[in-house]
């Protein structure tokens, strides 16, 4: 299917294409002169600008290349000639260097979730049109049999099959892997891909080689090239890097449309990038990286694979094809798969892209009535091109409800100074201290206040996280999750979102001086707020003890929001926090100089069998020796005394053990969770006809 006609704009420059078309053609300068019957000297002075050719010399010259006069008056196309697509792997360093994998892939864990995280901020942060969302689709297929062989030979196995034979063999972490995933596929005879196509993105526009986003991907590592730097999510330059982490085989295959003209062509730029450890090959030793691309005719890449221009026949075969000319990228994970080994089946998989993505963008897929949302999001699963799991767009109302009402709300102006009702939504300030500059203002100055947004909204009775603070800033990713220290006890369950910078929707000097303030203070995985190199040493003492203040200030103003309420909650069934108390025992909960554990929260929720099951958070003094508790489960029945309840299991956690139904917490934990599970079996009552006390006192001899 040919391209269509483009229009003027996108036509490229005479002579940079004339001379393209001379190196494709292996053909000097000198030997079109002779051609031509001119001189060298005129003909140089149409590749570098200075002069055009008269007409009656571009149809000769359209002759001498083997087209048509319209090809060189369009010059949206190269001239056909035959140049294979082929793997170019890099020569191993001169200096003996190697490198046994790609360092940067090792930045993160090859989880689908953290792929669906980095890949749809990188779109977000590329969006063209502020109008309308920038649209994600991940598409995961299973190829096997005709298929699978059909793929293969598209991509050209034959050719890798010994580099990666070779690259195997080695002892390192990759080689093993590899090895792994050769076996499997051998074996099987069975290929996960996973596209990730973005609409209304940028497009890896730039040159093959120097500053651009094609660059700054295909070609680089470390390199961040945002078309929107001040609001953009990442900052490191890592986060494409998962696409080749998620890869078995450590190869991604790249199809672009680009938002701005690059050799007078916008549709079908295709390169293939893989990800090696260095090996040997017939003598040759090889750097690891290699590209999938046309050989390079210019002088300084020559033999190295470039992009090129794909024709849709092409981009069928390699399952590159994209749903029109909207600008925006493909990326084709080969081989795809979650390390974290929670997912294997396709099924598995498919539900893990649509909760990722719900959990980490699910405030920017909402919009309000001013202004739509920042992006649209949606997975569909193949097996061998046919449907094998229907397309599911990601609704966050569904997956968020409560956090989606508190936003929308902001969004829609309806936020409420007090809440009175269920489906409310209080709004209040919390100031964020901007450190200045270690360049700009005097020493001692205190910096720059922003008021970051803090919404806060009644929890959704099937909601099994509350209680906490959802952080952003940006384009509405989610940063951290901070749970409030110290709420009293009898706090009803609650949602609350942090909007900070340009999350806030607003303009101004302190919005742009607060985003950039936290974009330094987060580390490569974009997840916290804290210590990082980039913030001590780009911003003035006490950066950090402003960010700390932040946090405490975050804490305050909810603790401040929960003790004025009187909520009035509508319609539903019972809420189990109505079920739910802390008995905190007589020395528990009395004193103000705290010597005794206590609990700070309970996170509860019967199952399908009457079973409670109950997470508690709890605070720790200091002691030189551990901690050992004994936690009781209580029904507070409607008469008679509280029966005890058995715990059919105990569980700790990273900050405690559970030991023949104790919990023994280490000297030194300030804080400590742990779970458990009610026995149906040992309860009087259906659960949901009492309420579970949940008591956490010293197993007897107190202190071990």
């Amino acid at each position: 299917m040919p391209d269509p006609p483009p229009s003027a704009a996108q036509s490229e420059a005479f002579g940079p294409w004339l001379r393209r078309q001379l190196l494709r053609a292996d053909m000097s300068q000198a030997d079109l002169a002779v051609r031509l019957g001119k001189t060298r000297a005129a003909v140089s002075a149409w590749i570098t600008g200075r002069a055009e050719p008269r007409d009656e010399a571009k149809a000769r010259i359209a002759e001498i290349l083997g087209t048509d006069l319209a090809s060189l008056v369009t010059r949206t196309v190269d001239v056909p000639i035959d140049r294979p697509i082929r793997w170019h792997h890099r020569p191993a360093h001169a200096d003996g260097g190697r490198e046994y994998g790609n360092a940067a892939a090792f930045a993160f864990d090859a989880d689908l979730s953290v792929l669906a995280r980095e890949a749809t901020q990188n779109s977000l942060d590329e969006r063209c049109d502020t109008r309308t969302p920038v649209r994600v689709h991940y598409t995961l297929q299973e190829l096997d049999g005709a298929h699978l062989d059909a793929f293969l030979d598209a991509l050209r196995w034959d050719e890798l099959l010994p580099h990666y034979e070779e690259a195997s063999r080695g002892s390192q972490k990759v080689s093993r892997s590899l090895r792994a995933a050769l076996s499997d596929l051998s074996r099987e005879r069975r290929l996960r891909l996973l596209r990730v196509d973005d609409y209304n993105a940028a497009g890896l526009t730039g040159p093959e080689y120097s500053d651009g986003r094609f660059a700054a991907v295909v070609r680089r590592q470390l390199d961040s090239h945002k078309v929107t730097a001040g609001r953009a999510g990442g900052s490191y330059g890592l986060g494409k890097a998962t696409l080749w982490a998620t890869s078995r085989f450590g190869l991604v295959l790249i199809n672009s449309t680009l938002s701005e003209p690059h050799e007078g062509r916008t549709t079908g730029r295709v390169v293939g990038r893989l990800d090696l450890p260095w090996h040997e090959m017939d003598g040759q030793a090889f750097a690891g990286p290699a590209w999938l691309g046309e050989p390079d005719t210019e002088i300084d890449h020559q033999g190295v694979s470039r992009s090129w221009w794909a024709d849709d026949e092409t981009l069928g075969r390699l399952h590159l094809r994209r749903a029109g000319d909207e600008p925006g990228t493909s990326f084709l994970v080969v081989g795809a798969y979650d390390a974290s080994g929670a997912t294997e089946t396709l099924q598995e998989m498919h539900d893990k892209l649509v909760r990722s993505l719900a959990d980490d963008f699910w405030a920017a897929m909402i919009g309000g009535r001013s202004a739509g949302p920042l992006l649209e999001a949606r997975v569909t699963t193949l097996r061998n091109g046919e449907v094998y799991l229907p397309e599911r767009r990601v609704d966050p109302h569904a997956h968020h409800p409560a956090l989606s009402r508190a936003l929308q709300a902001y969004l829609d102006g309806d936020t409420v100074e007090e809440l009175t009702a269920a489906d409310q939504v209080v709004r209040a300030d919390v100031p964020l201290i901007v450190t200045p500059l270690k360049d700009q203002g005097r020493p001692r100055d205190k910096g720059r206040e922003h008021p970051a947004v803090l919404l806060l909204t009644p929890a959704d009775d099937h909601d099994t996280r509350i209680n906490q603070v959802i952080c952003m800033r940006g384009n509405r990713m989610t940063i951290t999750e901070q749970r409030p220290r110290d709420l009293p006890l009898g706090t009803p369950p609650f949602q609350a979102v942090l909007l900070a910078g340009y999350a806030t929707g607003r303009g101004g000097e302190d919005v742009a001086l607060a985003e950039a303030f936290l974009r330094a203070s987060e580390p490569p995985e974009h997840d916290r707020w804290d210590r990082t190199e980039e913030l001590t040493t780009t911003y003035q003492r006490g950066a950090l003890t402003r960010i700390k203040e932040f946090r405490s200030a975050i804490d305050q103003t909810v603790r401040s929001l929960m003790g004025k309420r009187e909520i009035t909650r509508v319609g539903g069934p019972e809420a189990l926090r109505e079920l739910l108390k802390l008995d905190t025992g007589a020395g528990l909960g009395g004193r103000r100089t705290q010597s005794f554990p206590t609990v700070r929260n309970v996170e509860a929720r019967i199952d399908d069998r009457g079973a409670w099951h109950v997470t508690v958070h709890l605070k720790l003094p200091d002691a030189d020796d551990p901690w050992i508790l004994a936690p009781v489960a209580k029904f507070d029945v409607r008469s008679g005394g509280r029966p005890t309840v058995e715990w059919e299991l105990l569980v700790g956690s990273d900050t405690c053990r559970a030991e023949e139904g104790a919990i023994i917490v280490e000297p030194g934990v300030r804080t400590a969770v742990f779970s458990g599970v009610t026995d149906p079996a040992s309860h009087p009552v259906r659960g949901g006809y009492a309420r579970l006390l949940v008591d956490v006192p010293k197993a007897r001899g107190g202190v071990a």
